[in-house]
C-alpha cells in the first residue's frame, strides 16, 4: 500500500464548533467545507490535516457512527511551554499539566469540545534509562 495521505477524522455532534475550535485554537483552515464535513489544514504546514465529521452522517457505517472515545491527537510542537501558556490563557481544559517526561518529552494534555484528548508535545533528551529504548534515528536532541 502506497499511502498519499493521511489524517484523523474526528467525530462530532457540531461540526461548525468543533471546526472553529481547531481554527481558533490550532492554526488549521478549511480546505473542503459542507455542512457534514470539513477538512482542515495547517496553515503552518499543508501536509498536517484534520477533518471533521457529523458522527450522524450517513457515510459512516450505522455500528461506528458517533464512536469517537479512544482518541488522542498529538501535537509536536517547537516549544509546549508556550503553547501550553497560551491556551490555558484562551480557557482551554488542562487534564495534565505542563511537565517534563523521562520518556524524552515536554507535554500537556487538553482536551476539544467533544472530549478528545489533546496532547501538546515538545521532545526533550529522555534519561539514560529511556535512551537506550530508542532507536537512534528516534532519539531526541
Amino acid at each position: 500500500m502506497k499511502t498519499t495521505q493521511y489524517y484523523p477524522v474526528i467525530q462530532t455532534n457540531d461540526v461548525t464548533a468543533t471546526t472553529a475550535f481547531y481554527q481558533d485554537h490550532f492554526g488549521f483552515e478549511p480546505a473542503f467545507t459542507s455542512d457534514w464535513y470539513v477538512h482542515l489544514q495547517s496553515k503552518a504546514d499543508p501536509t498536517v490535516n484534520l477533518a471533521i465529521l457529523d458522527g450522524q452522517h450517513d457515510t459512516i457505517p450505522l455500528p461506528g457512527r458517533g464512536a469517537s472515545a479512544g482518541v488522542i491527537l498529538n501535537f509536536e510542537v517547537e516549544d509546549a511551554a508556550a503553547e501550553y501558556s497560551r491556551l490555558v490563557d484562551a480557557g482551554l481544559p488542562v487534564l495534565k499539566p505542563l511537565i517534563d517526561e523521562d520518556f524524552g518529552q515536554r507535554h500537556f494534555i487538553t482536551a476539544d469540545p467533544n472530549g478528545i484528548l489533546i496532547d501538546i508535545i515538545t521532545p526533550i533528551p529522555p534519561s539514560a534509562a529511556y535512551a537506550a529504548q530508542y532507536s537512534q534515528e528516534a532519539l531526541p536532541q
